[in-house]
């Protein structure tokens, strides 16, 4: 049976972020797309890292008990805190984005952007619009908005950031790991000390991608995907012990 795939989305963005991806992988497995906690649909919600492995353990629960995780920039980080947390029931773990480690200083722009954006009426959601917009495909912008701009979750995710150790972490998930990062991606910073938190950890590189790689080419993206969710289901069939809950 094919593993189901469950996308955790970036900062200030929504599950249907990945609209485009989650249509390239969803003919042939199940993709559930949760909304973390202060985006999309539960906006108002308060941002937590417990809170946000909770949300990913009740995506991987009702899809079965057993799934491939994917996280993209915040998500990334959820998605390594998630399988810390959650052990066996992530079959694999793809990271893309989130290789570097965060402290006070990567917090500094997030809180810039979030004082600049917070003197606009709107919260800066017509400027970031305007932003995705003009760097993403239109299907995926268009999800972008729909789903809405969560400016003011930004103080809340700087305060676990800061708090959150992500190699510690990725030290305590057994599973295979995939980083994936775009070759212009500015959180590569420490990629390898991510690799190297991890005996089963891969790092592969996407030639001219930035950082917005999964929503800009969702295409490209979904190939990856979908030949790391192929490993993963070859492995449950050699091992059908390990996918046991």
């Amino acid at each position: 049976m094919a593993l189901p795939v469950v996308l955790v989305h970036g900062i200030r963005l929504s599950g249907r972020c990945w609209v485009s991806v989650a249509s390239e992988l969803g003919s042939e497995r199940a993709v559930i797309t949760p909304d973390l906690p202060g985006h999309g649909a539960r906006r108002g919600e308060r941002f937590t890292m417990p809170a946000a492995i909770d949300t990913v353990r009740a995506a991987i629960d009702s899809a079965g008990g057993r799934a491939l995780v994917v996280g993209h920039s915040l998500g990334g980080y959820v998605a390594i805190a998630a399988a810390a947390e959650l052990g066996e029931w992530v079959a694999g773990l793809v990271v893309a984005g989130s290789t570097r480690i965060p402290n006070s200083a990567l917090a500094i722009p997030f809180r810039l952007a979030h004082l600049l954006l917070s003197t606009q009426r709107d919260g800066g959601e017509r400027l970031s619009r305007r932003l995705f917009d003009a760097t993403l495909p239109t299907q995926v912008a268009a999800a972008v908005a729909a789903g809405g701009i969560a400016t003011e979750v930004i103080p809340d995710i700087a305060r676990a950031a800061v708090a959150f150790d992500p190699l510690t972490e990725l030290r305590r998930y057994p599973g295979p790991v995939w980083l994936l990062n775009g070759s212009r991606d500015h959180f590569r910073g420490h990629e390898q000390r991510f690799v190297a938190a991890s005996p089963r950890a891969k790092l592969l590189m996407v030639p001219r991608a930035g950082h917005y790689l999964p929503l800009a080419e969702p295409q490209r993206f979904a190939r990856l995907v979908r030949d790391i969710a192929d490993v993963c289901d070859t492995a449950a069939e050699e091992h059908p012990s390990e996918g046991s809950r």
